[in-house]
C-alpha cells in the first residue's frame, strides 16, 4: 500500500492529536526510544506488488489520500524543489492521482503519464483528474513498472512516493526508470523507512484516516527499506550521482540522468 510519508510536514496536526502526543506517548516509551527508536530493526516483511485492487480498499485509500492532500501532507513541493518542473513527467504508482495532479496544478505547460498496475485505481485517478479539469494533461496507463511500456529517453522527469516497498524487483524498476528518462532528466523517489522510531510509527497510525486503512499502513511500514538497504540496492542499478536523504519517517532519493550519456543512448 502506498503511503505519503516522505514529507516532514506531518508535524502540523489537530489539537486532539497534540494532546495525545504529550499525555500518552511518554507513558508508552522511554525518552531513549523517542529519540532513536529500537536498536533492533526487524526483518523486512514483503508486501504485495499487485497494487490495491478491491473496490472497498480503493475507495478507502482514495479517502485517505484526499485527506493527506487537504492537509498539505503530500510531497508535491519537494518534487518541484528537486527540479522536476517542466515537460512530460512519469509518475510510478499514482494510486488515486493526487500527488501528480497537484504537481500539474503547481507547474506550467507540463504533462503527466501515470503508470499504475491496478485498473480500479486508474478508474479513480481518471475521475479525480476530471475533477481537476486535467483530462488533457494526464494519461494513466495500466502496466508493470518492471517492464515499462515507454520508449527510451522519453520523460523529462520521473517521481514516485510510497511505492518502492511494494516493488518485488526494485533494481529492475529503477533501471527502467533510468532507461525511460531523457539524459539530464531528474528523478524523485520517496518512501517510509522501517527503522523509524516507535514514536513516529505510533504518530503515523494516529493521524492516518480513515482508520480502516491503518492495518495497511502497518504492513507498508514493515515492508519498507532502511537507508542502508536502499543504498545496497542502488549499487546494483544503472543510476549514478544520486543522493539519499534520511528523513524522520522515511527517505528521499533524488538524482539526474547523466547528460553525458546522450551521445551513447541516442
Amino acid at each position: 500500500m502506498t503511503i505519503n510519508a516522505g514529507s516532514q510536514s506531518h508535524g502540523a496536526t489537530d489539537h486532539n492529536c497534540s494532546e495525545d502526543i504529550s499525555s500518552v506517548t511518554i507513558v508508552m516509551m522511554s525518552q531513549d526510544e523517542l529519540r532513536s527508536g529500537s536498536s533492533m530493526v526487524k526483518p523486512r516483511v514483503v508486501e504485495t506488488n499487485e497494487g490495491i485492487q478491491e473496490e472497498f480498499t480503493v475507495e478507502v485509500y482514495d479517502k485517505m489520500q484526499r485527506h493527506l492532500r487537504d492537509r498539505g501532507w503530500i510531497e508535491t513541493d519537494q518534487i518541484i524543489k528537486s527540479g522536476i518542473t517542466e515537460g512530460v513527467a512519469l509518475e510510478i504508482g499514482p494510486g488515486p492521482g493526487y500527488l501528480g495532479l497537484e504537481w500539474l496544478k503547481k507547474t506550467e505547460a507540463t504533462r503527466l503519464i501515470g503508470l499504475e498496475i491496478s485498473p480500479k485505481m486508474i478508474d479513480v485517478a481518471e475521475k479525480n483528474a476530471r475533477g481537476y479539469g486535467f483530462e488533457t494533461k494526464v494519461k494513466y496507463v495500466q502496466g508493470d513498472a518492471q517492464k515499462m511500456p515507454f520508449e527510451d529517453n522519453f520523460f523529462d522527469g520521473a517521481f514516485t512516493n510510497g511505492s518502492l516497498h511494494e516493488w518485488s524487483e526494485p533494481t529492475r524498476i529503477l533501471n527502467e526508470l533510468f532507461r525511460v528518462l531523457k539524459p539530464g532528466g531528474k528523478y524523485f523517489v520517496s518512501d517510509m523507512r522501517r527503522d523509524m522510531s516507535p514514536f513516529m510509527k505510533w504518530f503515523m497510525r494516529r493521524v492516518t484516516k480513515p482508520k480502516e486503512i491503518r492495518p495497511g499502513l502497518t504492513s507498508s511500514i514493515n515492508a519498507s527499506y532502511t537507508v542502508e538497504e536502499l543504498e545496497s540496492i542502488l549499487k546494483k542499478t544503472d543510476l549514478s550521482g544520486y543522493e539519499v536523504k534520511k528523513l524522520t519517517m522515511g527517505f528521499v532519493l533524488t538524482g539526474t540522468k547523466d547528460i553525458r550519456l546522450k551521445s551513447t543512448l541516442n
